[in-house]
């Protein structure tokens, strides 16, 4: 006798999660833990917006750097250490850009 479900043919089909602005769930108690961790006492209420904007840029700029990496050495997996070079290189970008 056969199962219920088939011979594997059909299905259920899964449902993907529409991507939408994710930088609204860097709340404003996150961004108030990140100052702490910098040792600033207090913050005032129009920086959240604007910590956000920065970060959201930042991390645009780091995650297209590490698929390029990822894209440069053929895989199809971001590995730990493709996020490191990028890092590494935008770190050292910018330290340079304040040096001279």
């Amino acid at each position: 006798m056969l199962d219920s479900k088939g011979l594997g043919k059909g299905g259920v089909k899964l449902h993907r999660k529409v991507l939408r602005d994710n930088i609204q769930g860097i709340t404003k108690l996150v961004i108030c833990c990140l100052a702490c961790h910098g040792s600033v006492n207090s913050i005032s209420s129009l920086i959240y917006k604007k910590a956000q904007g920065v970060l959201k840029v930042f991390l645009e700029k780091a995650i297209c750097s590490a698929t390029t990496y990822t894209e440069h050495a053929k895989h199809k997996t971001m590995t730990t250490m493709d996020v490191v070079y990028a890092l590494s290189t935008r770190v050292a970008s910018s330290i340079a850009s304040v040096v001279k």
